[in-house]
């Protein structure tokens, strides 16, 4: 499996309790279990929620599922 497709898994099961639509970045901030500080790691990467919200933009929202934020994130991130 790749860093992209390992990144993009822990964050679609870290957001898979979230409420969708997701509309702001406080709103997704607030869906990852431990908030900012939610960490998914693959190999000797490691990226934080807050890190990675810092790559998105208002017009990346709505999200409107897991899959959307997982994707968006690793295209954003250039994984």
């Amino acid at each position: 499996m790749s860093v992209r497709e390992i990144i993009k898994k822990q964050i679609v099961g870290a957001l898979k309790d979230a409420q969708f639509p997701i509309n702001t970045p406080e709103e997704l901030l607030g869906a990852f279990p431990n908030g900012a500080e939610t960490t998914c790691k693959a190999g000797d990467l490691k990226i934080t929620a807050g890190e990675a919200g810092k790559l998105l933009n208002a017009n990346h929202f709505p999200f409107k599922s897991a899959e959307d934020v997982g994707e968006t994130i690793v295209e954003l991130a250039k994984l």
